[in-house]
């Protein structure tokens, strides 16, 4: 059983996976609960400059990985052609020009999705990103293949 599939990267799935990066991290996480918290400030003690700050913490993430995704598309050589994956029982490759990288199945760090894609994780920040409107009819089988092959711990996959 095999799939192949692939896949152009725009900013929009750049940014998909880095909103969902960032903001199941401690920081991440933490940043955005400040921004909350300070705008809550603001209504309970009436102070500007929690709001000010709230707001602040609460728009600049978003924005900055927005902005940073732009940025990583836009500049690194590997998203300026397609990238062409294959999954199979031995794992996944990638073909990008002339250059292929092969990822055995043990040396995938975990799996999880987005509603718009599937990230595969190859350590705790290199990722393959699988959107899920480019793997087209072949996401049945990537997914059967990834939860055939992967300790359900390391699957998230909905």
């Amino acid at each position: 059983m095999s799939a192949e599939f692939d896949v152009t990267m725009t900013t929009g799935k750049m940014y998909d996976y880095m909103l969902r990066h960032t903001f199941t991290s401690f920081s991440g996480i933490v940043g955005e609960l400040l921004g909350v918290v300070l705008v809550a400030g603001f209504f309970v003690y009436g102070q500007w400059l929690f709001l000010a700050v709230g707001i602040i913490c609460v728009v600049y993430q978003p924005a900055a990985l927005y902005l940073r995704s732009k940025r990583q598309v836009q500049h690194n050589e590997v998203f300026k052609e397609p990238l062409h994956y294959k999954v199979d029982d031995n794992g996944i490759t990638v073909e990008s020009g002339e250059d292929s990288d092969s990822i055995p199945w043990d040396g995938i760090y975990k799996v999880v999705s987005t509603s718009r894609s599937v990230i595969v994780y190859t350590g705790r920040v290199n990722a393959c990103i699988f959107p899920k409107e480019d793997m087209g009819t072949a996401r049945d089988t990537v997914i059967r293949l990834i939860s055939t092959h992967m300790d359900p711990k390391q699957v998230n996959i909905r």
